[in-house]
Protein backbone atom coordinates (compact mmCIF):
# COMPACT_ATOMS: atom_id res chain seq x y z
CA UNK A 1 0.00 0.00 0.00
CA UNK A 2 1.40 3.40 -0.97
CA UNK A 3 1.87 6.19 1.56
CA UNK A 4 1.06 9.72 0.49
CA UNK A 5 1.18 13.23 1.89
CA UNK A 6 -1.41 15.84 0.96
CA UNK A 7 -1.20 19.62 1.26
CA UNK A 8 -4.05 22.02 0.54
CA UNK A 9 -3.82 25.77 0.03
CA UNK A 10 -7.12 27.66 -0.18
CA UNK A 11 -6.88 30.86 -2.21
CA UNK A 12 -9.41 33.51 -3.10
CA UNK A 13 -9.93 32.09 -6.59
CA UNK A 14 -8.57 28.53 -6.62
CA UNK A 15 -7.94 25.79 -4.08
CA UNK A 16 -4.68 23.98 -4.81
CA UNK A 17 -3.81 20.44 -3.75
CA UNK A 18 -0.32 18.93 -3.79
CA UNK A 19 -0.03 15.13 -3.44
CA UNK A 20 3.34 13.48 -2.78
CA UNK A 21 4.11 9.76 -2.81
CA UNK A 22 6.46 9.15 0.14
CA UNK A 23 8.12 6.13 -1.46
CA UNK A 24 8.89 7.53 -4.92
CA UNK A 25 8.88 11.25 -4.14
CA UNK A 26 6.59 11.80 -7.13
CA UNK A 27 4.32 14.84 -6.88
CA UNK A 28 1.03 15.43 -8.64
CA UNK A 29 -1.28 18.40 -8.41
CA UNK A 30 -4.96 19.23 -8.50
CA UNK A 31 -6.68 22.58 -8.83
CA UNK A 32 -10.33 23.32 -8.16
CA UNK A 33 -12.42 26.48 -7.87
CA UNK A 34 -12.60 27.91 -4.35
CA UNK A 35 -15.95 28.02 -2.58
CA UNK A 36 -15.72 31.15 -0.37
CA UNK A 37 -19.00 30.48 1.43
CA UNK A 38 -17.79 27.02 2.49
CA UNK A 39 -14.02 26.49 2.00
CA UNK A 40 -14.35 22.85 3.09
CA UNK A 41 -16.43 22.09 0.01
CA UNK A 42 -13.56 23.01 -2.32
CA UNK A 43 -11.17 20.85 -0.27
CA UNK A 44 -13.42 17.81 -0.46
CA UNK A 45 -14.05 18.51 -4.17
CA UNK A 46 -10.30 18.46 -4.71
CA UNK A 47 -9.90 15.21 -2.76
CA UNK A 48 -12.58 13.61 -4.92
CA UNK A 49 -11.21 15.12 -8.13
CA UNK A 50 -7.72 13.84 -7.30
CA UNK A 51 -9.06 10.39 -6.38
CA UNK A 52 -7.17 10.56 -3.10
CA UNK A 53 -7.58 7.55 -0.82
CA UNK A 54 -7.44 9.28 2.57
CA UNK A 55 -6.81 5.97 4.34
CA UNK A 56 -3.36 5.97 2.69
CA UNK A 57 -2.56 9.57 3.70
CA UNK A 58 0.08 9.89 6.43
CA UNK A 59 -0.01 13.70 6.58
CA UNK A 60 -2.70 16.23 5.67
CA UNK A 61 -1.44 19.83 5.90
CA UNK A 62 -3.69 22.80 5.30
CA UNK A 63 -3.12 26.52 4.77
CA UNK A 64 -6.39 28.27 5.57
CA UNK A 65 -7.83 31.77 5.22
CA UNK A 66 -10.67 31.17 7.70
CA UNK A 67 -9.20 33.30 10.53
CA UNK A 68 -8.05 36.04 8.15
CA UNK A 69 -11.43 36.24 6.44
CA UNK A 70 -13.27 36.31 9.77
CA UNK A 71 -11.24 39.33 10.90
CA UNK A 72 -11.54 41.11 7.54
CA UNK A 73 -15.28 40.61 7.16
CA UNK A 74 -15.94 40.90 10.92
CA UNK A 75 -18.31 37.97 10.78
CA UNK A 76 -17.40 37.20 14.36
CA UNK A 77 -19.24 35.54 17.24
CA UNK A 78 -20.13 37.67 20.23
CA UNK A 79 -17.02 37.86 22.38
CA UNK A 80 -16.36 39.53 25.72
CA UNK A 81 -13.25 40.99 27.34
CA UNK A 82 -12.57 41.19 31.07
CA UNK A 83 -10.06 43.91 32.04
CA UNK A 84 -8.53 45.54 35.06
CA UNK A 85 -10.86 48.26 36.35
CA UNK A 86 -10.15 51.51 34.50
CA UNK A 87 -8.46 49.90 31.50
CA UNK A 88 -11.23 48.56 29.28
CA UNK A 89 -10.60 51.29 26.69
CA UNK A 90 -6.95 50.38 26.07
CA UNK A 91 -7.84 48.61 22.81
CA UNK A 92 -9.95 51.58 21.66
CA UNK A 93 -7.43 54.30 22.53
CA UNK A 94 -4.79 52.34 20.57
CA UNK A 95 -1.53 54.11 19.66
CA UNK A 96 -1.30 57.70 18.43
CA UNK A 97 0.04 56.75 14.99
CA UNK A 98 -2.14 56.81 11.87
CA UNK A 99 -2.27 54.54 8.85
CA UNK A 100 -2.20 57.58 6.55
CA UNK A 101 -0.64 60.67 8.13
CA UNK A 102 -2.36 63.04 5.69
CA UNK A 103 -5.87 61.58 5.68
CA UNK A 104 -7.65 63.51 8.44
CA UNK A 105 -11.05 62.08 7.53
CA UNK A 106 -10.26 58.38 7.64
CA UNK A 107 -12.43 56.56 10.16
CA UNK A 108 -10.61 54.37 12.67
CA UNK A 109 -11.82 50.78 12.77
CA UNK A 110 -13.71 49.83 15.90
CA UNK A 111 -12.28 47.13 18.19
CA UNK A 112 -13.40 43.57 17.47
CA UNK A 113 -15.08 43.56 20.88
CA UNK A 114 -17.50 46.50 21.45
CA UNK A 115 -17.27 48.57 24.62
CA UNK A 116 -20.49 47.17 26.12
CA UNK A 117 -18.90 43.71 26.14
CA UNK A 118 -15.64 44.87 27.75
CA UNK A 119 -16.23 44.40 31.48
CA UNK A 120 -13.93 45.21 34.40
CA UNK A 121 -12.96 43.83 37.80
CA UNK A 122 -10.77 45.19 40.58
CA UNK A 123 -7.25 43.72 40.72
CA UNK A 124 -3.73 45.10 40.35
CA UNK A 125 -0.25 43.77 39.72
CA UNK A 126 2.83 46.01 39.85
CA UNK A 127 5.32 46.32 37.00
CA UNK A 128 7.66 44.11 39.05
CA UNK A 129 5.02 41.37 39.38
CA UNK A 130 3.91 42.00 42.96
CA UNK A 131 0.18 41.47 43.52
CA UNK A 132 -0.89 44.85 44.92
CA UNK A 133 -4.56 43.88 44.95
CA UNK A 134 -5.89 40.34 44.64
CA UNK A 135 -8.72 39.63 42.23
CA UNK A 136 -12.09 40.78 43.57
CA UNK A 137 -13.74 37.37 43.35
CA UNK A 138 -17.20 38.63 44.18
CA UNK A 139 -17.01 41.01 41.20
CA UNK A 140 -15.51 38.24 39.07
CA UNK A 141 -18.48 35.96 39.77
CA UNK A 142 -20.87 38.81 38.89
CA UNK A 143 -19.07 39.30 35.58
CA UNK A 144 -19.36 35.57 34.87
CA UNK A 145 -23.12 35.70 35.54
CA UNK A 146 -23.52 38.65 33.16
CA UNK A 147 -21.62 36.88 30.39
CA UNK A 148 -23.70 33.72 30.82
CA UNK A 149 -26.84 35.81 30.29
CA UNK A 150 -25.33 37.51 27.24
CA UNK A 151 -24.53 34.11 25.72
CA UNK A 152 -21.07 35.12 24.58
CA UNK A 153 -19.11 32.53 22.61
CA UNK A 154 -15.57 33.41 23.71
CA UNK A 155 -13.80 35.55 26.32
CA UNK A 156 -10.50 37.47 26.48
CA UNK A 157 -8.96 38.24 29.88
CA UNK A 158 -6.50 41.16 29.85
CA UNK A 159 -5.11 42.47 33.14
CA UNK A 160 -2.44 45.13 33.64
CA UNK A 161 1.15 43.84 34.02
CA UNK A 162 0.00 40.24 33.81
CA UNK A 163 2.98 39.48 31.57
CA UNK A 164 5.18 39.36 34.69
CA UNK A 165 2.61 37.67 36.95
CA UNK A 166 -0.50 36.07 35.48
CA UNK A 167 -1.94 34.71 38.75
CA UNK A 168 -4.97 37.02 38.75
CA UNK A 169 -5.72 36.22 35.11
CA UNK A 170 -5.52 32.50 35.76
CA UNK A 171 -7.91 32.82 38.71
CA UNK A 172 -10.33 34.83 36.56
CA UNK A 173 -10.22 32.07 33.97
CA UNK A 174 -11.04 29.45 36.62
CA UNK A 175 -14.14 31.41 37.64
CA UNK A 176 -15.27 31.87 34.03
CA UNK A 177 -14.66 28.22 33.19
CA UNK A 178 -16.71 27.10 36.19
CA UNK A 179 -19.65 29.12 34.87
CA UNK A 180 -19.08 28.29 31.18
CA UNK A 181 -17.00 25.09 30.94
CA UNK A 182 -17.07 24.75 27.15
CA UNK A 183 -16.23 28.36 26.29
CA UNK A 184 -12.72 29.23 25.02
CA UNK A 185 -11.03 31.72 27.35
CA UNK A 186 -7.87 33.49 26.14
CA UNK A 187 -5.69 35.07 28.85
CA UNK A 188 -3.07 37.60 27.79
CA UNK A 189 -0.35 36.23 30.11
CA UNK A 190 -0.36 33.02 28.04
CA UNK A 191 -1.30 34.32 24.59
CA UNK A 192 1.27 37.16 24.54
CA UNK A 193 3.29 37.49 27.79
CA UNK A 194 5.01 40.76 26.83
CA UNK A 195 5.13 44.40 27.86
CA UNK A 196 3.09 47.03 25.93
CA UNK A 197 -0.48 46.61 27.07
CA UNK A 198 -2.19 47.69 23.83
CA UNK A 199 -0.34 45.12 21.75
CA UNK A 200 -0.94 42.41 24.37
CA UNK A 201 -4.63 43.27 24.73
CA UNK A 202 -5.09 43.51 20.95
CA UNK A 203 -3.47 40.15 20.24
CA UNK A 204 -5.53 38.47 22.96
CA UNK A 205 -8.70 40.10 21.62
CA UNK A 206 -7.97 38.80 18.10
CA UNK A 207 -7.26 35.36 19.53
CA UNK A 208 -10.56 35.30 21.42
CA UNK A 209 -12.76 36.42 18.52
CA UNK A 210 -11.13 33.91 16.16
CA UNK A 211 -11.37 30.94 18.51
CA UNK A 212 -15.00 29.87 17.95
CA UNK A 213 -14.77 30.33 14.17
CA UNK A 214 -11.46 28.50 13.79
CA UNK A 215 -12.22 25.69 16.24
CA UNK A 216 -15.56 25.02 14.54
CA UNK A 217 -13.95 24.96 11.09
CA UNK A 218 -11.07 22.72 12.14
CA UNK A 219 -13.41 20.34 13.98
CA UNK A 220 -15.81 20.00 11.07
CA UNK A 221 -13.03 19.57 8.51
CA UNK A 222 -11.37 16.97 10.73
CA UNK A 223 -14.66 15.07 10.96
CA UNK A 224 -15.14 15.14 7.18
CA UNK A 225 -11.61 13.85 6.59
CA UNK A 226 -12.01 11.15 9.25
CA UNK A 227 -15.30 10.04 7.72
CA UNK A 228 -13.49 9.70 4.40
CA UNK A 229 -10.76 7.52 5.96
CA UNK A 230 -8.04 9.87 7.26
CA UNK A 231 -6.63 8.57 10.56
CA UNK A 232 -4.08 11.20 11.65
CA UNK A 233 -4.22 14.75 13.04
CA UNK A 234 -5.07 17.51 10.59
CA UNK A 235 -2.08 19.91 10.56
CA UNK A 236 -2.78 23.64 10.21
CA UNK A 237 -0.19 26.02 8.81
CA UNK A 238 0.30 29.10 11.00
CA UNK A 239 1.66 32.54 10.19
CA UNK A 240 5.08 31.79 11.67
CA UNK A 241 5.84 29.18 9.02
CA UNK A 242 5.15 25.98 10.94
CA UNK A 243 2.14 23.76 11.50
CA UNK A 244 0.08 23.22 14.62
CA UNK A 245 -2.30 20.48 15.67
CA UNK A 246 -6.01 21.01 16.41
CA UNK A 247 -5.17 20.77 20.13
CA UNK A 248 -3.09 23.96 19.88
CA UNK A 249 -5.54 25.80 17.64
CA UNK A 250 -8.04 26.28 20.47
CA UNK A 251 -5.48 28.18 22.56
CA UNK A 252 -3.76 30.10 19.75
CA UNK A 253 -6.45 30.57 17.11
CA UNK A 254 -5.15 33.93 15.86
CA UNK A 255 -1.94 32.24 14.75
CA UNK A 256 -3.96 31.03 11.77
CA UNK A 257 -4.46 34.62 10.61
CA UNK A 258 -1.98 34.84 7.76
CA UNK A 259 -1.82 31.05 7.45
CA UNK A 260 -2.43 30.84 3.71
CA UNK A 261 0.05 33.51 2.64
CA UNK A 262 2.83 31.96 4.74
CA UNK A 263 2.76 28.82 2.57
CA UNK A 264 3.96 30.67 -0.50
CA UNK A 265 6.77 32.35 1.43
CA UNK A 266 7.95 28.96 2.72
CA UNK A 267 7.95 27.44 -0.76
CA UNK A 268 9.72 30.48 -2.23
CA UNK A 269 12.51 30.28 0.36
CA UNK A 270 12.92 26.54 -0.23
CA UNK A 271 13.10 26.94 -4.02
CA UNK A 272 15.57 29.81 -3.74
CA UNK A 273 17.85 27.78 -1.46
CA UNK A 274 17.52 24.73 -3.72
CA UNK A 275 18.62 26.78 -6.74
CA UNK A 276 21.58 28.33 -4.93
CA UNK A 277 19.99 31.68 -4.09
CA UNK A 278 19.75 32.06 -0.29
CA UNK A 279 18.65 35.66 -0.87
CA UNK A 280 15.30 35.48 -2.64
CA UNK A 281 12.11 37.48 -3.03
CA UNK A 282 8.88 35.53 -3.25
CA UNK A 283 6.45 36.90 -5.84
CA UNK A 284 3.15 35.04 -5.50
CA UNK A 285 0.58 36.48 -7.92
CA UNK A 286 -2.73 34.68 -7.71
CA UNK A 287 -6.21 35.44 -8.93
CA UNK A 288 -7.09 38.06 -6.30
CA UNK A 289 -3.86 39.39 -4.80
CA UNK A 290 -0.07 39.35 -4.93
CA UNK A 291 1.96 38.31 -1.87
CA UNK A 292 5.57 39.46 -1.62
CA UNK A 293 7.99 37.85 0.86
CA UNK A 294 11.74 37.98 1.42
CA UNK A 295 14.39 35.47 2.49
CA UNK A 296 17.86 36.64 3.57
CA UNK A 297 20.71 34.17 4.04
CA UNK A 298 18.26 31.34 3.57
CA UNK A 299 15.83 32.43 6.30
CA UNK A 300 12.45 34.10 5.94
CA UNK A 301 12.13 37.59 7.34
CA UNK A 302 10.05 37.48 10.52
CA UNK A 303 7.97 40.33 11.90
CA UNK A 304 5.87 40.93 15.01
CA UNK A 305 4.55 44.23 13.68
CA UNK A 306 1.58 43.24 11.56
CA UNK A 307 -2.19 43.45 11.59
CA UNK A 308 -5.32 42.58 9.64
CA UNK A 309 -6.87 45.99 10.40
CA UNK A 310 -4.67 48.97 11.23
CA UNK A 311 -4.55 49.78 14.92
CA UNK A 312 -5.09 46.23 16.15
CA UNK A 313 -1.73 44.44 16.00
CA UNK A 314 -1.34 40.67 16.19
CA UNK A 315 2.05 40.18 17.80
CA UNK A 316 2.70 36.52 17.09
CA UNK A 317 6.01 36.02 15.22
CA UNK A 318 5.00 35.79 11.58
CA UNK A 319 6.69 35.52 8.21
CA UNK A 320 6.60 39.05 6.82
CA UNK A 321 4.40 39.07 3.74
CA UNK A 322 3.20 42.20 1.98
CA UNK A 323 -0.12 41.70 0.21
CA UNK A 324 -1.62 44.02 -2.40
CA UNK A 325 -4.79 43.76 -4.45
CA UNK A 326 -3.17 42.85 -7.76
CA UNK A 327 -4.03 39.46 -9.26
CA UNK A 328 -5.19 37.86 -12.45
CA UNK A 329 -8.76 38.87 -11.65
CA UNK A 330 -7.99 42.49 -10.62
CA UNK A 331 -10.26 44.94 -12.40
CA UNK A 332 -9.10 47.85 -14.54
CA UNK A 333 -10.99 51.11 -13.91
CA UNK A 334 -10.85 54.88 -14.31
CA UNK A 335 -10.59 57.06 -11.21
CA UNK A 336 -12.18 60.46 -10.64
CA UNK A 337 -9.11 62.20 -12.00
CA UNK A 338 -9.29 60.29 -15.26
CA UNK A 339 -6.31 58.01 -14.58
CA UNK A 340 -6.18 54.29 -15.29
CA UNK A 341 -6.16 52.18 -12.12
CA UNK A 342 -5.81 48.46 -11.49
CA UNK A 343 -7.32 46.70 -8.46
CA UNK A 344 -7.73 46.13 -5.59
CA UNK A 345 -11.25 45.23 -6.71
CA UNK A 346 -11.32 41.73 -8.17
CA UNK A 347 -13.64 39.60 -10.27
CA UNK A 348 -12.89 36.76 -7.83
CA UNK A 349 -13.58 33.10 -8.43
CA UNK A 350 -17.02 33.97 -9.80
CA UNK A 351 -17.77 35.55 -12.19
CA UNK A 352 -14.03 35.79 -12.79
CA UNK A 353 -12.42 37.56 -15.76
CA UNK A 354 -14.58 38.40 -18.78
CA UNK A 355 -12.95 35.62 -20.80
CA UNK A 356 -14.32 33.04 -18.31
CA UNK A 357 -17.76 33.54 -19.92
CA UNK A 358 -19.59 34.01 -16.62
CA UNK A 359 -21.06 37.44 -17.31
CA UNK A 360 -18.32 39.85 -16.18
CA UNK A 361 -17.81 42.71 -18.69
CA UNK A 362 -15.01 44.62 -16.91
CA UNK A 363 -11.43 44.02 -18.07
CA UNK A 364 -9.02 42.20 -15.76
CA UNK A 365 -5.30 41.44 -15.95
CA UNK A 366 -6.17 37.99 -17.30
CA UNK A 367 -8.23 39.53 -20.10
CA UNK A 368 -5.35 41.85 -20.99
CA UNK A 369 -2.95 38.90 -21.12
CA UNK A 370 -5.37 37.01 -23.39
CA UNK A 371 -5.59 40.00 -25.75
CA UNK A 372 -1.78 40.21 -25.88
CA UNK A 373 -1.49 36.51 -26.73
CA UNK A 374 0.26 35.61 -23.47
CA UNK A 375 -2.42 33.07 -22.58
CA UNK A 376 -3.97 30.35 -24.69
CA UNK A 377 -7.59 29.31 -24.75
CA UNK A 378 -7.65 27.23 -21.56
CA UNK A 379 -6.37 27.13 -17.97
CA UNK A 380 -6.04 24.54 -15.19
CA UNK A 381 -5.41 21.63 -17.53
CA UNK A 382 -8.39 22.44 -19.72
CA UNK A 383 -10.89 22.75 -16.86
CA UNK A 384 -11.39 26.44 -17.69
CA UNK A 385 -11.77 27.60 -21.29
CA UNK A 386 -11.07 31.20 -22.26
CA UNK A 387 -12.93 33.29 -24.84
CA UNK A 388 -10.54 35.76 -26.57
CA UNK A 389 -13.47 37.67 -28.10
CA UNK A 390 -14.99 38.41 -24.68
CA UNK A 391 -11.56 39.44 -23.35
CA UNK A 392 -11.11 41.85 -26.26
CA UNK A 393 -14.60 43.26 -25.78
CA UNK A 394 -13.96 43.92 -22.07
CA UNK A 395 -10.61 45.62 -22.72
CA UNK A 396 -12.19 47.71 -25.49
CA UNK A 397 -15.12 48.87 -23.35
CA UNK A 398 -13.22 49.35 -20.09
CA UNK A 399 -10.00 50.99 -21.29
CA UNK A 400 -9.54 51.37 -25.06
CA UNK A 401 -12.67 53.43 -25.76
CA UNK A 402 -12.62 55.65 -22.61
CA UNK A 403 -8.92 56.43 -23.06
CA UNK A 404 -8.98 56.61 -26.89
CA UNK A 405 -6.46 53.79 -27.24
CA UNK A 406 -5.97 50.99 -29.72
CA UNK A 407 -6.98 47.58 -28.29
CA UNK A 408 -3.47 46.16 -27.80
CA UNK A 409 -2.21 49.49 -26.46
CA UNK A 410 -5.00 49.41 -23.87
CA UNK A 411 -4.08 45.86 -22.84
CA UNK A 412 -0.44 46.90 -22.46
CA UNK A 413 -1.55 49.83 -20.28
CA UNK A 414 -3.53 47.54 -17.98
CA UNK A 415 -0.49 45.28 -17.54
CA UNK A 416 1.87 48.24 -17.05
CA UNK A 417 -0.22 49.65 -14.18
CA UNK A 418 -0.41 46.22 -12.52
CA UNK A 419 3.36 45.74 -12.85
CA UNK A 420 4.03 49.19 -11.38
CA UNK A 421 1.83 48.40 -8.36
CA UNK A 422 3.58 45.08 -7.78
CA UNK A 423 7.01 46.64 -8.27
CA UNK A 424 6.22 49.15 -5.53
CA UNK A 425 5.29 46.28 -3.21
CA UNK A 426 8.67 44.63 -3.82
CA UNK A 427 10.40 47.97 -3.10
CA UNK A 428 8.56 48.30 0.20
CA UNK A 429 9.70 44.88 1.39
CA UNK A 430 13.27 45.19 0.14
CA UNK A 431 14.62 48.73 -0.21
CA UNK A 432 12.51 50.09 2.65
CA UNK A 433 13.88 47.31 4.90
CA UNK A 434 17.50 48.03 4.02
CA UNK A 435 17.94 45.37 1.31
CA UNK A 436 19.17 45.93 -2.26
CA UNK A 437 16.89 43.99 -4.65
CA UNK A 438 19.85 43.50 -7.00
CA UNK A 439 21.26 41.07 -4.42
CA UNK A 440 18.23 38.78 -4.74
CA UNK A 441 16.60 36.32 -7.11
CA UNK A 442 12.88 36.70 -7.77
CA UNK A 443 10.89 33.48 -7.34
CA UNK A 444 7.77 34.02 -9.47
CA UNK A 445 4.85 31.70 -8.85
CA UNK A 446 1.10 31.64 -8.36
CA UNK A 447 -1.31 31.40 -11.26
CA UNK A 448 -0.10 34.69 -12.78
CA UNK A 449 3.39 35.08 -11.29
CA UNK A 450 5.26 33.73 -14.31
CA UNK A 451 3.38 36.14 -16.61
CA UNK A 452 4.49 39.24 -14.71
CA UNK A 453 7.67 38.23 -12.85
CA UNK A 454 10.20 39.15 -15.54
CA UNK A 455 8.72 42.64 -16.03
CA UNK A 456 8.75 43.33 -12.28
CA UNK A 457 12.33 42.03 -12.00
CA UNK A 458 13.43 44.24 -14.90
CA UNK A 459 11.92 47.32 -13.26
CA UNK A 460 13.91 46.65 -10.07
CA UNK A 461 17.13 45.41 -11.77
CA UNK A 462 16.76 41.99 -10.17
CA UNK A 463 19.17 39.82 -12.19
CA UNK A 464 17.54 36.39 -11.82
CA UNK A 465 13.97 35.13 -12.08
CA UNK A 466 13.13 31.58 -10.98
CA UNK A 467 9.87 30.02 -12.16
CA UNK A 468 9.25 26.65 -10.45
CA UNK A 469 7.43 23.75 -12.13
CA UNK A 470 3.66 24.03 -11.69
CA UNK A 471 3.91 27.59 -10.35
CA UNK A 472 0.16 27.77 -9.83
CA UNK A 473 0.30 25.28 -6.94
CA UNK A 474 3.62 26.32 -5.37
CA UNK A 475 1.89 27.59 -2.22
CA UNK A 476 0.37 24.15 -1.66
CA UNK A 477 3.89 22.71 -1.96
CA UNK A 478 4.90 25.06 0.86
CA UNK A 479 2.44 23.28 3.15
CA UNK A 480 4.45 20.07 2.62
CA UNK A 481 7.75 21.72 3.57
CA UNK A 482 6.96 22.64 7.16
CA UNK A 483 7.43 21.17 10.62
CA UNK A 484 5.35 21.35 13.77
CA UNK A 485 6.51 24.66 15.22
CA UNK A 486 5.76 26.81 18.25
CA UNK A 487 7.15 30.16 19.37
CA UNK A 488 7.81 31.08 22.99
CA UNK A 489 8.82 34.51 24.24
CA UNK A 490 8.97 36.59 27.38
CA UNK A 491 9.91 40.13 28.28
CA UNK A 492 13.48 40.50 29.51
CA UNK A 493 13.77 44.24 30.17
CA UNK A 494 17.33 45.08 31.16
CA UNK A 495 20.35 47.21 30.37
CA UNK A 496 22.56 44.88 28.33
CA UNK A 497 25.67 46.01 30.21
CA UNK A 498 24.26 44.78 33.52
CA UNK A 499 22.98 41.35 32.42
CA UNK A 500 25.07 38.30 33.27
CA UNK A 501 25.34 35.42 30.76
CA UNK A 502 24.18 33.01 33.49
CA UNK A 503 21.00 35.02 34.10
CA UNK A 504 20.05 34.98 30.42
CA UNK A 505 21.01 31.32 30.04
CA UNK A 506 18.70 30.37 32.92
CA UNK A 507 15.78 32.24 31.34
CA UNK A 508 16.36 30.50 28.01
CA UNK A 509 16.57 27.07 29.65
CA UNK A 510 13.22 27.61 31.37
CA UNK A 511 11.55 28.53 28.06
CA UNK A 512 13.15 25.58 26.29
CA UNK A 513 11.74 23.22 28.92
CA UNK A 514 8.26 24.60 28.13
CA UNK A 515 8.92 24.15 24.40
CA UNK A 516 10.03 20.54 24.79
CA UNK A 517 6.98 19.80 26.95
CA UNK A 518 4.63 21.27 24.31
CA UNK A 519 6.20 19.34 21.42
CA UNK A 520 6.32 16.12 23.44
CA UNK A 521 2.61 16.51 24.18
CA UNK A 522 2.04 16.75 20.41
CA UNK A 523 3.91 13.51 19.77
CA UNK A 524 7.28 14.85 18.59
CA UNK A 525 10.29 12.77 19.66
CA UNK A 526 13.07 14.65 21.50
CA UNK A 527 15.66 13.73 18.86
CA UNK A 528 13.46 15.35 16.20
CA UNK A 529 13.25 18.68 18.01
CA UNK A 530 15.31 21.76 17.15
CA UNK A 531 15.41 24.88 19.33
CA UNK A 532 16.45 28.31 18.03
CA UNK A 533 17.09 31.25 20.32
CA UNK A 534 16.77 34.97 19.58
CA UNK A 535 17.31 38.11 21.64
CA UNK A 536 15.52 41.36 20.81
CA UNK A 537 17.49 44.52 21.55
CA UNK A 538 17.29 48.28 21.00
CA UNK A 539 19.22 51.44 21.70
CA UNK A 540 17.96 53.07 24.89
CA UNK A 541 15.22 55.54 23.98
CA UNK A 542 13.96 53.49 21.04
CA UNK A 543 10.72 51.51 21.22
CA UNK A 544 11.19 49.18 18.25
CA UNK A 545 13.53 46.24 18.74
CA UNK A 546 15.64 44.11 16.40
CA UNK A 547 16.15 40.38 16.85
CA UNK A 548 19.55 38.67 16.70
CA UNK A 549 20.35 34.97 16.99
CA UNK A 550 21.66 33.66 20.29
CA UNK A 551 23.86 30.57 20.79
CA UNK A 552 22.81 27.41 22.61
CA UNK A 553 24.97 28.51 25.54
CA UNK A 554 25.23 32.20 26.46
CA UNK A 555 28.84 32.92 27.34
CA UNK A 556 29.12 36.58 26.34
CA UNK A 557 26.61 39.43 26.24
CA UNK A 558 29.15 41.53 24.33
CA UNK A 559 28.89 39.28 21.28
CA UNK A 560 25.11 39.76 21.27
CA UNK A 561 25.54 43.54 21.49
CA UNK A 562 27.94 43.47 18.52
CA UNK A 563 25.46 41.38 16.52
CA UNK A 564 22.77 43.96 17.32
CA UNK A 565 24.97 46.85 16.12
CA UNK A 566 25.55 44.99 12.84
CA UNK A 567 21.85 44.25 12.32
CA UNK A 568 20.88 47.84 13.14
CA UNK A 569 23.37 49.13 10.58
CA UNK A 570 22.04 46.75 7.93
CA UNK A 571 18.41 47.71 8.59
CA UNK A 572 18.80 51.47 9.14
CA UNK A 573 22.25 52.24 7.67
CA UNK A 574 23.76 53.53 10.92
CA UNK A 575 25.05 52.26 14.26
CA UNK A 576 25.65 53.95 17.63
CA UNK A 577 28.34 51.99 19.42
CA UNK A 578 28.60 54.69 22.07
CA UNK A 579 24.91 54.40 22.96
CA UNK A 580 23.70 52.07 25.72
CA UNK A 581 21.80 48.99 24.49
CA UNK A 582 18.68 47.57 26.13
CA UNK A 583 17.49 43.98 25.98
CA UNK A 584 13.76 43.87 25.34
CA UNK A 585 12.71 40.26 24.89
CA UNK A 586 14.08 36.73 24.52
CA UNK A 587 12.42 34.06 22.40
CA UNK A 588 12.68 30.39 21.46
CA UNK A 589 11.40 28.83 18.25
CA UNK A 590 10.79 25.10 18.71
Amino acid sequence: MSRIRVAVDVGGTFTDICIMDEDSGAIRIEKTASTPDDPMQAIMNGVEQGRIDLSEVTLFSHGTTVATNALITRRLPRTAMVCTEGFRDVVEIRRANKEDLWDTYKDVAKPYIPRRDRLTVRERVSAEGTILEALDEEAAHRVAEILVKRQVKSIAVCFMNSYVNGANERRMREILKKAMPDLPVSISSEVMPEIFEHERFSTTMANAVCAPVVVDYVSRLGEKLAAAGYKRDLLLLHSGGGVMTPASVRDFSARLAGSGIAAGAIASRFIGNLCGFPNSIGFDMGGTSTDVSLAWNGESRITKDWYIEFGYPIRFPSIEVLTIGAGGGSLAWQDEGGSLRNGPQSAGAFPGPACYKNGNRTATNTDANVVLGRLGTSLAGGKITLDPALAAQAVQETVATPFSMELHQAAEAIIAVANANMGNAVRLLSISRGYDPRDFALVAFGGAGALHGAAVAKELSIPTVIVPPNPGVTSALGCLLVDVQHDFSESFMADASTVSPAEMQAAFVLMEEQAVERLTHEGVAREDMALQRTVEMMYQGQWRSLAVSAPARIESICSLIEAFHNEHEREFNYRREEAPVSIFRIAVKA
